[in-house]
């Protein structure tokens, strides 16, 4: 018996055996529940290494209980960022309320989770690396499915033939590119572009997240410790998508200092180290929106097949839940394609909610107009006011099943 109870069943048959392609969050959670059903997992990562470090993500609802059965739970809670308050402030730097994290993202204080990517990376990869077989600094060049099974060619030369091949290679996903076609016609632009990076905290700041907006332009703070790094976070309306800038990190660095050019509070400094960010990340805000996350032998996961945007918070929560789900249904589907329905039928309605938070007030952090910014600080002054806000159903809505079975040959 594991220590959450699964009993660990091995085949007497020949294994199954998975291809995934990532290595952040939904691809180590998907290995390690189709290793502890009895299948042979390998997992292709582009990067040379594990990544370290990087922004805090949340985990909620569904996905606590995800790593609560993974027996991950105290690490991360070990982990846990546990900010103090998020300060909004107005154009001049000035306070215009201050709040629980939990109480801006609709959270379940003592039971939601903070913590860095990295830390989460870092867990999920401990739970496998001496059962899953991991193919660092490689990734899938070509794949075929013509055969009885997914026949890949990796960028390193080396060609094996696998059951299933599982896309979990994040929103830009070069698998669903090579299966579905081109990215545009399932991102869904949501008129938000960003970058983040980190700079020295010559601030004081301590566990703490300092928002400063003006209408269309979001710069923000963030510490996650008592240590002398901040993340940064440069949040801007576009309404077009800026394609040129997407490959070019030099157009990238100017876009943004042309858009907060004549900012006020510490937007100046931010800029400025921002040029000489040697982690800059910039992207747009959208969505993955796909009518299917399969075809043949090949599925997709996590933001690769459904990325609700960081507008949501809820990239790594859909992330881990549906990776324990695609788990489950092919392990008890011997059929692939029954496997993909059943994934899918259980999965979509949880993930249909969580996006349409986008839509349902999740940007509204970042207004784009006066009116909507005098409404959204009335908002925040009327939540500072209360007792605690409500979780979000969204964050819950998914019923995880027992997944006690071994794997299916």
């Amino acid at each position: 018996m594991t220590p959450t109870g699964v009993p660990m069943n091995v085949s007497t048959t020949a294994k199954r055996t998975v291809l995934i392609s990532g290595a952040s969050i939904s691809g180590p959670a998907l290995a390690y529940w189709l290793h502890r059903s009895g299948f042979a997992v390998t997992v292709v990562e582009k990067a040379g290494a594990l990544r370290a470090g990087g922004y805090p993500i949340d985990i909620r609802g569904t996905a606590t209980e995800v790593v609560r059965r993974m027996g991950i739970l105290p690490r991360l809670r070990a982990a846990h960022i546990d900010s103090l308050r998020c300060t909004f402030l107005d154009a001049d730097g000035g306070e215009v309320t201050s709040l629980t994290p939990s109480a801006v993202a609709g959270g379940v204080e003592g039971q939601d989770l903070e913590v860095r990517r990295g830390d989460l990376a870092a867990a999920l990869y401990a739970t496998v690396r001496d059962d899953v077989e991991f193919l660092f600094d490689d990734s899938i060049a070509t794949l075929d499915q013509s055969g009885h099974g997914v026949d890949i060619v990796f960028h390193s030369g080396q060609q094996r033939t696998f059951d299933v091949v599982v896309g979990a290679d994040g929103m830009h996903s070069h698998t669903r590119e090579s299966l579905f076609g081109p990215e545009e016609q399932f991102h869904r632009y949501l008129g938000h572009c960003f970058a983040i990076f980190t700079m020295p905290n010559t601030f004081g700041l301590s566990r703490e997240l300092m928002m400063w907006n003006t209408p269309g332009r979001t710069a923000a703070l963030y510490a996650v410790g008592d240590d002398d790094e901040l993340h940064a976070f440069l949040n801007f309306h576009q309404p077009e998508p800026p394609f040129d800038a997407l490959r070019n990190p030099d157009a990238q660095r100017d876009l943004v200092a042309s858009v907060f050019a004549g900012a006020g509070w510490r937007v100046p400094g931010m800029v400025s180290a921002m040029r000489d960010a040697d982690d800059l990340f910039f992207d747009t805000a959208g969505q993955i929106r796909m009518p299917r996350w399969s075809i043949g032998r090949v599925a997709l996961v996590g933001d690769a097949a459904y990325a609700p945007s960081f507008l949501t918070g809820q990239g790594s929560s859909l992330a881990l839940a549906g990776a324990y789900m695609l788990a489950d249904a092919l392990a008890t589907h011997r059929d692939h394609t029954a496997a993909f329905t059943a994934y899918e039928r259980g999965v979509r309605a949880f993930v249909n909610m969580n996006q349409a938070l986008v839509d349902n007030g999740a940007a509204t952090l970042f207004p784009t107009t006066v009116p909507a910014l005098e409404q959204r600080n009335t908002r925040l002054r009327a939540l500072a006011a209360l007792p605690s806000a409500p979780a979000r159903p969204a964050h819950s809505a998914l019923v995880l099943p027992d997944m006690r079975h071994g794997a299916v040959s």
